[in-house]
Parts: C-alpha cells; sequence; structure tokens
C-alpha cells in the first residue's frame, strides 16, 4: 500500500478526487496526511475522511528553507518520504513553490498537477497564457517536481480544445474535469508499479 501526503492551498477539488477514490478497499494507495500553507478550506475534506492535517505557514519561518525543512518534518511525522517505501508527496493545488531542499529531500517521489501539456505554458498563469497566445487546444500535466518551476519530468497528459469566445475561468473548470481523474490514474498506476518515477532508486 503506497502512503501518500497531499499539499493544498485552496478548495482541494483534487485532494477530494484522490480520497474518494482511496475510498475503494481496492485502491492500492492510502492518503497519511494533508498539509498547507495556509488554513485552506479544502482541510475539511481530510478531517471529513477522518485524515490527519497540519498547516506549516511560510510566515512563521524566517526563510523559504526553514518553511520546507519544516513542511517537511511534518510529513515525515506521517512516515511519508522516509525507509525503503518512501511513498508519494502530492502537490494537489499547493500555490507555492516548493523550496529546493524541500525537492532534494522527497523527488522523484514528489509529483504535480498543471494546467497546461508542459513544457507549454508553465508558471502560475498557465490557461491565462495559453488564451493569450491564442492556442487551439490544452490541457493538463502530472509531472515528477523538480528544482525548477514546472520543469520535471512529465509522466501523465491529457488534452482539451480551446473553444472560440472561451474565459479563463470557463476554461479553467473544464481542464479540472480532466485533472481530477487523470491525477487519480497516475497515483494508481505509480502505486500499482505501472508508472516509473524517472530517478527513483
Amino acid at each position: 500500500m503506497l502512503k501518500i501526503a497531499v499539499l493544498i492551498s485552496g478548495g482541494g477539488s483534487n485532494l477530494k478526487a484522490l480520497i474518494d477514490a482511496a475510498a475503494d478497499p481496492d485502491f492500492p494507495a492510502e492518503i497519511a496526511c494533508v498539509g498547507s500553507d495556509t488554513d485552506a478550506p479544502g482541510l475539511d475534506h481530510a478531517r471529513s475522511a477522518g485524515i490527519p492535517t497540519f498547516v506549516v505557514r511560510p510566515r512563521d519561518s524566517a526563510t523559504r528553507e526553514e518553511w520546507g525543512a519544516v513542511l517537511a518534518a511534518a510529513i515525515q511525522e506521517h512516515h511519508v518520504g522516509t525507509g525503503p517505501d518512501r511513498g508519494l508527496v502530492v502537490s494537489a493545488g499547493l500555490m507555492r513553490i516548493l523550496p529546493p531542499g524541500f525537492v532534494r529531500t522527497f523527488s522523484p517521489h514528489l509529483i504535480n498537477t498543471h494546467p497546461a501539456l508542459l513544457p507549454e505554458y508553465p508558471g502560475a498563469h498557465a490557461v491565462r497564457d495559453a488564451l493569450a497566445a491564442g492556442a487551439a487546444r490544452t490541457g493538463v500535466t502530472v509531472h515528477v517536481i523538480d528544482e525548477g518551476v514546472d520543469t520535471g519530468p512529465v509522466l501523465r497528459q491529457a488534452a482539451v480544445d480551446v473553444l472560440p469566445g472561451e474565459t479563463e475561468a470557463d476554461l479553467h473548470e473544464r481542464i479540472k474535469q480532466l485533472e481530477r481523474p487523470l491525477l487519480v490514474e497516475t497515483v494508481r498506476d505509480i502505486a500499482l508499479g505501472r508508472l516509473a518515477l524517472p530517478g527513483a532508486a
């Protein structure tokens, strides 16, 4: 059984999809904990499911690296990222760039979802950037987090056509409809050994 830690900053729709999937006894992963950088409303999904939660606020640390170290320790308290079965850390809407020290602690057992077909449109405004570029197609990527910004190895992608006159909010919502099942499928296949994490020992 793969143990996973999920990190969020907002409403936690991807987290909810993982919780719902993990409720199936045949799902090969268990959510060991859910963490956030703020009092995110999505933490309520975890609390309702009886999953341990924690909040590690950057403002409570002197530096980004210190914040990352405290965050890493909170995850490791739940036996994710330690021992021979390292588990998996899933950034599912965490709206902060993780510090290099944190990334080195967990990567490649550290994945993220991004609302574009990487390497196209990296960064915080991927949907807006796709629309501004007049893209006919975009989508969602699940990738390994490395020390760059959305530069880690791509694990899975799903595409969606951009509709004429579509707003950023509407396109982002349609991308989210793809994102949730793609993340669940990716976690399942990592747990079952069907999908290898590049560089994993």
